[in-house]
């Protein structure tokens, strides 16, 4: 008897659709803030990789710029320039 009288109380129907309205219907239910959250935790490890790629590309320019060998070992192997009295031979695989 007790407990019919709760659910028949004003302020009890009131609370229970407002909570339910809040958990499921609302724009800011709880499934769109767990999709946030996993898409927040994706974008911070995103960063982390992109600060560390910053970082060795700093370093590595920074080394193309200071050593002349390793600048003239980048050129050749990347866009395959040779000295005069060179022939570049290119090997593909696959």
């Amino acid at each position: 008897m007790k407990f019919i009288n709760t659910l028949k109380n004003k302020y009890f129907i009131t609370i229970s659709f407002i909570i339910v309205w809040l958990f499921f219907f609302d724009k800011n239910d709880i499934f769109t803030q767990r999709e946030l959250i996993k898409k927040c935790e994706k974008l911070q490890k995103e960063k982390e990789y992109y600060l560390s790629e910053i970082k060795s590309n700093k370093f590595f320019l920074k080394e193309l710029r200071t050593n002349k060998k390793s600048l003239e070992t980048f050129a050749r192997e990347t866009y395959l320039m040779k000295k005069q009295n060179e022939d570049i031979f290119v090997f593909v695989t696959k």
